[in-house]
């Protein structure tokens, strides 16, 4: 029960905080069904300490454009600022 309320709980954090960034535009994950995946992904690579973690997990989620024929890893289409952000969330949720 407790990993479930650690997922839930990291899960709302990342979609009230982490946006994919396109032009000038900011989806959140939330909003667009992508933070539980990254909050699972994150948490499963939790012993590779904060930083490694979001970038693991950033690399590791597929995102599907158009009609779903093509995925992008979600690293690219995070800014900077965005993955030192999550590694920030993750720091003080790992702790």
């Amino acid at each position: 029960m407790e990993s479930k309320i650690q997922i839930s709980d990291l899960a709302n954090i990342i979609s009230e905080k982490i946006f994919i960034k396109i032009e000038k535009w900011n989806l959140y994950l939330g909003d667009a069904g992508l933070a539980r995946n990254l909050a699972i992904e994150c948490i499963s690579n939790k012993d590779q300490g904060a930083s490694d973690a979001a970038k693991i997990s950033l690399n590791e989620i597929n995102v599907k454009v158009g009609d779903g024929v093509k995925s992008i890893p979600l690293i690219n289409l995070i800014t900077a600022s965005q993955i030192f952000e999550l590694e920030e969330i993750l720091e003080s949720f790992f702790n």
